[in-house]
């Protein structure tokens, strides 16, 4: 079990911008304005040669109200869970009252606190740190994270307060972790989802549209299984996005999309099919994820309702009748199984090993059984195939002419693989190329028997031809 180091204090006291710098990484959102984090953000870090895991937290405010508190429990809870807690202030900014109200909350804590003092840069650093030795806390440590100034200083510091490493624990990537991606609009229920998938309010869910604003990445084991779940913020219409943060999250959701092997695209059953959930698969199927449409809120439907969302899913969604649908509620609870039982065959699908000869012969039976269209009065053959990847699946294959093979062929093709090889949930990529003569632009270089054969036929045909 790796230690725990929370990252904690007010506002806009630059704790996002730690984190990125002691993971030397930009998963956290850094913005020039309160209130940017929200959720508890986890990454690894290193103190000495000893990993340890670090936690990103919200802004902690003082009694506060509606979003604010949900932040503030989320701050709590990831004091709970810490080792050791790095207490950042802002030198700039001086001691405030919120400081000192946050301090006496520490001080109430068992686990070991760290007083950090940030943006010391362009400061005497006496002057600017005289004011936080009220606080109590023990010695202050002065760092620039941005710049990295004072963070060797700050991690020895807290390597006298963390346990001995035990050797025998390493921290590796384990190859059959499951990165499982849940995206959607604003407000349709994913935060709700990776909660309930958690048994724990891990990341902020409520009714106000744009809770989330940051990428949260958890493991959970369940029934035997490993994921990694990515919860993401809602992405909107690029005409509706004008906060440079909220900009951000939508780039940090559609790089999430790339990472994850399965992808769980939630909808508002109540609203259907959007043109923005629309755009949003786009993304989905450019990158080649596996896919699970989960119809979310379906519980509060009445039957002829649902019997008209199902209808207009099947008309739109003809394009990717490969993926698997769900319907589910997020809050209640149901059809959680069913979701995770659609994700490991959309899974396991997109794992599927091919065999040379078994694609080739659904192949040579796909193109008996039907043939693609002519073009200039010839017709492109296809001889083998064979696989080319995984994740999505990808079968290369090899002929002549297939150049000219339009689209819907393709799509042939693709739907005799899928209904073939029983796959569902993932795409499945046709790579063709032509089978080249081998003869090709090769100079016969002729013995000298044939070039004396050769003169005697010039020679025997001219006096015929005299004749």
């Amino acid at each position: 079990m790796l230690p725990v180091v929370a990252i904690v204090g007010r506002p806009n006291v630059g704790k996002s911008t730690l984190f990125n710098a002691l993971t030397r990484t930009r998963d956290a959102l850094v913005a020039d304005m309160p209130g940017v984090t929200r959720d508890r953000q986890y990454g690894i870090s290193r103190v000495g040669q000893t990993p340890c895991l670090l936690v990103d937290t919200g802004g902690l405010i003082t009694n506060a109200e509606g979003i604010d508190y949900l932040t503030a429990q989320q701050v709590l809870q990831a004091i709970d869970e810490a080792n050791t807690v790095l207490f950042v202030v802002s030198a700039r900014d001086g001691l405030t009252a919120e400081d000192e109200e946050i301090a006496a909350r520490l001080r109430r804590e068992s686990c070991d606190v760290i007083l950090v003092a940030n943006k010391i840069d362009g400061l005497d650093e006496d002057t600017a740190l005289a004011d936080f030795a009220s606080l109590g806390m023990g010695e202050l440590i002065a760092i620039t994270a941005s710049h990295r100034r004072g963070l060797d200083s700050m991690m020895k510091a807290v390597a006298q307060t963390l346990p001995e490493p035990d050797e025998s624990e390493e921290q590796e990537e384990d190859e059959d972790v499951l990165r499982l991606a849940v995206v959607g609009r604003p407000n349709v229920g994913k935060s709700t989802l990776v909660n309930r998938l958690l048994g724990e309010e891990r990341v902020l869910a409520c009714d106000m549209p744009g809770t989330t604003r940051d990428t949260i990445s958890t493991t959970l084991e369940r029934d035997g299984r490993k994921y990694e779940l990515i919860d993401t913020a809602g992405v909107r219409r690029r005409s509706r996005v004008t906060e440079a943060v909220e900009k951000f999250s939508t780039i940090k959701a559609l790089q999430a999309i790339e990472r994850a092997h399965v992808v769980v695209l939630m909808l508002d059953a109540r609203e259907g099919l959007t043109d923005q959930d629309t755009t949003l698969l786009g993304h989905i199927l450019n990158q080649g994820r596996a896919l699970v449409i989960a119809l979310n809120k379906w519980d509060g439907l009445d039957p002829d309702h649902r019997k008209r969302v199902k209808s207009d899913l099947d008309r739109k969604l003809t394009y990717v009748d490969w993926a698997q649908r769900v319907t589910m509620s997020a809050l209640h609870g149901s059809g959680i199984q069913e979701l995770l039982n659609a994700v490991h065959r959309a899974w396991a699908s997109a794992l599927t090993d091919f065999s040379t000869s078994e694609l080739t012969r659904v192949l040579t039976r796909a193109f008996e059984a039907h043939q693609p269209p002519m073009k200039q009065g010839r017709v492109a053959k296809l001889r083998y195939a064979h696989s080319g990847g995984k994740l999505p699946p990808r079968i290369v294959i090899h002929g002549s002419r297939t150049d000219t093979i339009p689209d819907s062929y393709r799509r042939y093709l693709v739907n005799q693989f899928i209904k073939h090889f029983k796959l569902r949930g993932t795409p499945v990529f046709l790579q063709f190329r032509n089978s080249d003569n081998p003869c090709k632009d090769r100079k016969n270089v002729l013995t000298r028997r044939q070039l004396d054969k050769r003169k005697r036929l010039k020679k025997f045909t001219g006096r015929k031809s005299r004749k």
